[in-house]
């Protein structure tokens, strides 16, 4: 084998005996492995363990899934319901190549009844030596891609994700019509697509939608102390800190309503999808019942929507699993309009509970025309808006919600909540 992969490898109870030999064979060859399970011949349920191998890949924490049962079937249709996935049931070498070079498969499946160990490893060996190359077999793919939200995406060229996942493709004058068409269609949606107006809200009200924030890089554990001191006090929804103060917070915030919030991949968000995962996850254990993760506006920028897919849903898989929301910072202020609705799109495929406008670090914040561009973009999955980056004063908190925003993120809470107490 030319190529080594990180490879996740499962089996049901019929599939173990040739798992387990195929381990050792990888590992031998180079690859780093991991195993999924079973790890005993006892009866098990195949979509439980096909499902974990297929998540490992989804949200980037291997390269490629090996998943084996009594016939590769069942396990590839279980697989396939794993966003991001496309999973290849193969019998024989030629079929391995075509999964990989005409579809771009990430997850193959044998069957044990059918496939001895020396068949078997021929045919993964086909698989892991063969990529995704020719732009005809890409663009398929990535018509396969779109239809995983109902082709609400057209057009965006694959890219293959162990060969060059940096590099830029170029998209079609056809790509380029649709999406400046989209693009315009909803700048020129009625205004009735977002509030004219904020509606009357009492300053308990708003305080209910206020994530109350410190994550200046030279915030003291006396700012920390502070800021859930004053959530507490004005009953914010949530302080927003940075994972190093999320134990303090959750102590602090402990037997009170106020939710602990962290950012992730912050603030410039170009850690691999692992990275963030990985501190998604430890966040959680350690209290944040909400994370807030920056997406990798690079490979936005560079039309790596599939890389962006996975970095957040990396993310996103690492909430559900911990209960926590998630909601994805855009950066707007970096972004074209058609970059925003592409980057919606992209959260609303990931299954993300909120996009954000940014993070407050780069060269601007949240505008209402941002806010309502993002509303009506993720108004058909009812995902929530959040505003954050510049908003001071009450008035700029009114006009983000009524742009739409359902959640702002603000330092300046205690004086926007004291001026909607005077205003009464």
């Amino acid at each position: 084998m030319n190529n080594t992969y990180h490879i996740a490898i499962g089996a049901d109870h019929g599939g173990f005996e040739l798992k387990s030999q195929l381990i050792p064979w990888l590992r031998a060859a180079g690859h780093r492995v991991t195993d999924c399970g079973t790890h005993s011949p006892a009866a098990v349920d195949y979509p439980v363990i096909a499902s974990h191998v297929a998540r490992t890949v989804a949200t980037g924490r291997a390269d490629l899934g090996i998943m084996v049962d009594g016939a590769g079937i069942g396990s590839a249709m279980a697989a396939n319901k794993v966003l991001g996935v496309r999973a290849a049931a193969c019998y024989n070498e030629a079929l391995a190549r075509n999964s990989r070079e005409h579809n771009g498969a990430n997850v193959l499946t044998l069957g044990s009844g059918q496939t001895s160990l020396a068949e078997a490893q021929p045919i993964i060996t086909a698989f892991l030596q063969t990529t995704l190359t020719e732009e005809r077999h890409r663009r398929r793919v990535q018509q396969i891609i779109d239809l995983e939200d109902g082709g609400a995406l057209h057009g965006q060229p694959q890219q293959t994700q162990t060969t060059n996942p940096g590099a830029k493709v170029d998209l079609s004058p056809q790509d380029i019509e649709r999406i400046a068409a989209r693009v315009k269609t909803l700048l020129q949606e009625p205004a009735q697509a977002a509030p004219a107006a904020a509606p009357q809200l009492t300053a308990p009200q708003l305080a209910q939608m206020i994530d109350h924030t410190i994550l200046k890089p030279d915030a003291a554990r006396v700012d920390v102390e502070r800021l859930c001191q004053e959530a507490i006090k004005h009953q914010f929804f949530s302080v927003c800190v940075n994972s190093h103060w999320v134990p303090l917070a959750r102590d602090l915030l402990r037997n009170t309503p106020v939710k602990v919030c962290a950012v992730v991949g912050f603030p410039l968000g170009a850690q691999p999808a692992q990275i963030k995962a990985l501190e998604a996850r430890r966040a959680i254990r350690e209290g944040a019942g909400e994370i807030d993760m920056v997406i990798n506006i690079g490979a936005l920028k560079s039309g790596d929507d599939p890389a962006v897919l996975k970095d957040i849903r990396a993310v996103v898989e690492a909430c559900q699993d911990g209960r926590a929301l998630c909601k994805v910072i855009l950066e707007n202020s970096l972004l074209t309009d058609e970059e925003k609705v592409r980057a919606c799109q992209l959260s609303m495929r990931a299954r993300a509970d909120f996009v954000k406008t940014s993070t407050g670090f780069s060269t601007g914040g949240a505008t209402p025309e941002d806010i309502a561009l993002m509303a009506r973009t993720v108004a058909p999955q009812k995902l929530g808006v959040k505003a954050s980056g510049g908003v001071r004063t009450l008035d700029d908190a009114l006009r983000m919600i009524a742009a739409g925003a359902t959640r702002i993120g603000a330092s300046s809470s205690v004086n926007i909540l004291e001026e909607a107490r005077q205003r009464g």
